[in-house]
């Protein structure tokens, strides 16, 4: 099944997408992690997009378009996962018939809601060791030590600047004023699933396996 993860900064989404890759062959795409490979590769689509990120400006609707057609045509045993697309209804109206012109449908668009203050405390209070990549919370996940990370020793922790609360809030605001028409778009189709983005992430990856397994309308 082909599927999109929406939700807000700090709603799970990397973990759940991690997962899905590992344990049902999946391949994720991601629309940042696209572009940053297609620039590194110097194909003629990785020059289009070097030429346009070099100029300041915004990658193009097509130019997206055309990168997840390149990873289309790869195939994927366990189907396809957007992430960070589509934003828009344009985008969503190019994808559906992107699928459509090879012989693919989505499955789901799944939304991992979540509280507002409840993902504010959850995302201020992350940090990560700055060796290994473990990440920690001051409140449900501290190092055992002080200051020292749990897998490697390291010491050198680190919190992103933005990692604040009156930057999540403004983020979250936009990302409601962005995502709002593609709920709805995906509602009227029949595709919507809503899952707890704050449950805990073996419980959000058993809501999905049952959205895969079942539809978004369930059993």
């Amino acid at each position: 099944m082909n599927i999109i993860l929406l939700g807000p900064p700090g709603a799970g989404k990397g973990t759940q997408a991690r997962r899905l890759v590992e344990k049902r062959a999946m391949v994720q795409l991601s629309t940042g992690d696209m572009l940053r490979n297609a620039r590194a590769s110097g194909s003629p689509m990785g020059r289009r997009v070097a030429e346009v990120m070099d100029r300041g400006e915004l990658v193009t609707d097509e130019i997206v378009i055309g990168l997840i057609e390149e990873k289309l045509e790869s195939g994927a045993p366990g189907g396809f996962i957007f992430d960070g697309f589509p934003r828009t209804l344009a985008q969503a109206d190019a994808l559906e018939a992107l699928l459509a012109s090879k012989g693919k449908r989505l499955g789901a668009a799944i939304e991992m809601k979540v509280d507002d203050d409840a993902l504010v405390e959850r995302i201020t209070g992350r940090f990560t060791c700055g060796d290994c990549g473990e990440v920690y919370h001051d409140k449900t996940r501290p190092t055992a030590k002080p200051g020292v990370c749990d897998v490697c020793g390291g010491t050198d922790m680190k919190r992103r600047a933005d990692d604040n609360e009156e930057s999540l809030r403004q983020r979250l605001m936009e990302y409601y004023k962005k995502t709002s028409p593609l709920l709805g778009y995906y509602h009227a189709k029949g595709l919507l699933a809503e899952i707890d983005g704050l449950a805990a992430p073996d419980t959000v990856e058993a809501e999905i396996a049952s959205v895969l397994s079942e539809g978004p309308g369930g059993s």
